[in-house]
């Protein structure tokens, strides 16, 4: 008997492991999305297990039925995945050995998909309606052809789009884009026009991962930089010294908000005043095209002061200008901890304190004494560390995950199932915090960006974090984003938050909660694992929305 392909569909909450036979869809999934959101879902294949099949030309995917217009195709590729998890890692991990992974979503407009012998592959499907005129029922079929052009297999999908707008996101969605690692990976001149050009698509980007909020370069920002070194300068504001005192040019920063303006993003983050771990230091602001501070100029010296008190009025009279206040706010430093971090921090702060006066200050942290201290008025908490927060809630309260959150929590690993990335929307939205935040959008270096990175090679930020926490897009060689499984899937736990919010406005907060926790048991501590609980609630989220009894 002559062996075959083998055919699987899957939903977008599975993972496609080249050697472990695909979780298949099941009967309880239903392919659902609103307007604008893609209906997102795979077909996984294997060539025939016979070593005699040599053929490594690619197969050609075609989708028939009304609504084809309106799918993109993608190729699920593998990545090197050289550190998954720590030892003793809890048991909410898919995998855990290094090894080659799906996570690239690599666009194949022209459908086709590659051939792995003895492997299984996949191919991502989006659907996605605009205009209410396309919702509906749609039923589709997925046709795998071989090169010789005859089919091999044919696969029915039924995708329904629910006619809803659903209304923006009304809590912060914040990642921290890199610009430097834009113009690094690229190899163009930072803020030419190739530059602008490559920074307008990754903000276009991020908007469709859900992102409403983007760290401003107004100065290169002083994050994961190791001591007594510097990132590429990518600082928006031209700052000249004279004799009469500073002048300042806001041109490219004005071209920065513009952007985030024109592709959706409503929130900025001015980069933080201070260094990273304990606010030591200043960040490497250039003058008069010269670096003039950084890590050789103390946090508490007199010359920063100086320029703060020129410079923060200017800047925040063009934020008035261009952005609504609202939502602006500025960084002191990123994670200060321990006895002596307290000080340090509270010494950078008292030196710019007066001047951000009717501003909103944010930062991270993990320690409760830094918010009961009354350091860090709006702080945004580690999910492993929020509860104390919870219990005695701050008026406005962030929360963030990265490389520490690895136990217990939700999280994007690699190595983690997509239903512990898609858990945090539920969560998001159950506690009620005003925002989230992520470090690494597109954080395309090693530890303390000592060197850069190929991530398409290197997923691990050299071996330092479990693989996918530096970054969830990647540098198309077209130049343009290519997303990941965990990018996708991020942008599905911000569309379950949206429609829960309409749920709210329609038929209220309880009527909200028990579609997704009937039991209130669910906790930051708690991501539900079972893939098909996110498609059971989205049925019955729609179905409150439309007023129709979800589907059995």
């Amino acid at each position: 008997m002559t062996a075959k392909w083998t055919f699987v569909l899957c939903d977008a909450l599975a993972k496609v492991h080249p050697v472990r036979d695909p979780r298949p869809v099941t009967t309880a999934t239903r392919f659902q999305a609103f307007l604008g959101e893609p209906a997102s879902f795979q077909l996984a294949y294997r060539p025939p297990l016979d070593p005699t099949f040599r053929d490594p030309r690619p197969l050609q995917v075609r989708i028939e039925g009304e609504a084809g217009d309106l799918v993109a195709v993608s190729s699920v590729d593998l990545v090197p995945c050289a550190f998954l998890a720590l030892p003793g890692h809890d048991d909410g991990y898919e995998w855990d050995e290094p090894g080659l992974y799906p996570d690239v979503l690599r666009p194949v407009p022209n459908g086709e998909a590659p051939v792995r012998f003895g492997s299984w592959g996949a191919v991502w499907f989006d659907l996605t309606a605009t205009d209410p005129v396309r919702a509906g029922v749609h039923e589709l079929t997925i046709v795998m052809v071989s090169p010789d052009g005859s089919e091999l297999h044919r696969e029915p999908v039924t995708v329904e789009i629910t006619g809803i707008e659903l209304p923006p996101l009304d809590i912060v969605s914040s990642h921290w884009m890199h610009l430097d690692a834009l113009a690094d990976h690229y190899g163009v001149e930072v803020f030419s026009e190739e530059h602008w050009t490559l920074v307008e698509r990754f903000i276009a980007s991020a908007a469709e991962m859900g992102v409403t909020s983007l760290l401003a370069p107004v100065w290169t920002p002083p994050l994961d930089t190791a001591v007594g070194s510097y990132r590429t300068v990518v600082q928006l504001i031209d700052i000249t010294a004279t004799a009469e005192g500073y002048r300042f040019g806001f041109d490219r920063l004005r071209r920065w908000l513009d952007l985030c303006r024109r592709n959706g993003i409503s929130g900025v983050e001015v980069a933080h005043l201070f260094t990273q771990w304990g606010a030591e230091a200043t960040p490497g602001i250039v003058v008069n095209q010269q670096r003039a501070f950084g890590w050789d100029v103390p946090a508490t010296d007199a010359r920063y002061r100086t320029l703060m008190e020129a410079l923060l009025p200017a800047l925040q009279a063009v934020l008035d200008e261009e952005w609504d206040r609202e939502h602006v706010v500025f960084h002191i430093s990123d994670e200060p901890s321990g006895e002596g971090g307290l000080a340090s921090y509270l010494a950078a702060k008292a030196v710019v304190a007066d001047l951000l006066k009717g501003w909103t200050v944010v930062d991270a942290l993990s320690e409760h004494s830094f918010y009961t201290s009354g350091a860090v008025p709006v702080p945004v908490v580690a999910t492993d560390h929020v509860e104390p927060f919870l219990a005695e809630r701050p008026e406005r309260l962030w929360v963030y995950y990265c490389v520490s959150q690895d136990r217990d929590v939700a999280n994007r690993f690699i190595g983690m199932p997509s239903s512990r990335n898609r858990a945090i929307g539920h969560q998001l939205f159950s506690s009620g915090v005003d925002g989230f935040l992520h470090w690494g959008f597109n954080f395309w270096y090693s530890w303390h960006s000592i060197r850069r990175v190929d991530p398409f090679t290197d997923t691990s930020a050299g071996g330092a974090f479990p693989s996918g926490d530096p970054f969830a897009v990647y540098p198309g060689p077209d130049r343009t984003p290519w997303p990941s499984i965990r990018f996708r899937v991020f942008a599905q736990a911000m569309w379950d938050h949206r429609a829960l919010q309409a749920v709210r406005a329609a038929h209220g907060t309880t009527a909200a909660l028990d579609l997704i926790d009937p039991d209130r048991t669910l906790r930051f501590n708690r991501p539900v694992l079972d893939p098909n609980h996110y498609y059971q609630a989205r049925q019955r989220i729609a179905a409150a929305l439309t007023n129709t009894e979800p589907v059995a």
